[in-house]
């Protein structure tokens, strides 16, 4: 059963109903506004029933009409401008806040974690545990992610946090990459056409990539020697990483625990750097 919208509406289409063919010719001419749209407005629009629009979900493979226009959602949201964004949460969500910030944030963390491919995952962790030297990269939102996994890579690794803010500057960091190095890339709707280039030019040179996404259709995805998918979720014109951090996290740990001597050397050294130049606050700072 295919999952998007698009490839079920085509699978479906020769036995649909005359009604349902109009419901899928309206959604195939309108993705981003059927994607705001309740059942019983999309039956306005085409003029039937709501009634015929939750039975056309049922009819290409959905539970109902909320899981066929949330597949719609993740399947627009790349394109979606940052208004349309705070349209679609107000209209789809009436609850407090906190309460549909952090229901969002569980439901799309344990989605992530039962998709995730393990053998892409520690796939990841071989590959990092082998490169000379780690290339890790974040356009705008995913810059955030980008810095924390380079700031704990960095206690361990040789790692090059690549600037984004030029595309020349971004090839002038990455000319040497080659075969012997590994690129992270972190890229979620709206995605990054710099990051896309970034990674075709990694790949070109023979790094193994390693692409932190949303989806199989995300356009770094088709470039990744080891894919990790992490769902995103939208709080207002917010893009939510919290799955995406979580997934980050696992990684660095993951990568670290094998080799767990080394990280203690380092750690042990550093402990006694931040000591002697008082990095960190203690107990005697007070007095």
């Amino acid at each position: 059963m295919p999952d998007n919208i698009s490839s079920r509406i085509d699978l479906y289409y020769e036995s649909l109903s005359k009604g349902h063919k109009k419901i899928a010719d309206y959604i195939r001419a309108n993705y981003e506004k059927s994607s705001f749209m309740t059942a019983a407005e999309l039956g306005r629009a085409v003029g039937i029933s709501e009634s015929t629009v939750v039975r056309f979900a049922v009819n290409i493979g959905f539970s109902g009409y909320p899981e066929l226009q949330k597949n719609l959602q993740e399947m627009v949201k790349s394109r979606l401008t940052s208004v349309q964004r705070m349209e679609a949460a107000k209209r789809n969500d009436g609850r407090d806040f906190l309460d549909s910030a952090f229901s969002a944030d569980i439901e799309t963390i344990k989605k992530t974690l039962d998709g995730l491919s393990r053998e892409d995952f520690y796939g990841a962790v071989s590959a990092i545990n082998s490169a000379r030297r780690i290339y890790i990269l974040g356009v705008r939102s995913s810059a955030s992610i980008a810095s924390f996994a380079a700031f704990y890579m960095g206690f361990l690794y040789d790692v090059v946090l690549v600037d984004t803010s030029a595309t020349s500057e971004m090839f002038e960091q990455m000319f040497r990459i080659d075969e012997n190095d590994v690129c992270i890339a972190i890229s979620f709707p709206r995605y990054s056409s710099r990051t896309v280039k970034a990674l075709k030019f990694a790949r070109s040179r023979g790094a193994k990539i390693i692409s932190v996404t949303d989806s199989a259709i995300s356009p770094i995805a088709p470039l990744a020697t080891y894919l990790l998918l992490a769902g995103s979720s939208m709080v207002s014109f917010v893009d939510s990483l919290t799955a995406p951090l979580s997934l980050v996290t696992a990684l660095v740990a993951a990568s670290a625990d094998e080799r767990e001597k080394d990280v203690h050397d380092s750690l042990e050294q550093l402990e006694q750097i931040w000591d002697e130049y008082h990095v960190y606050r203690t107990g005697e700072d007070d007095k």
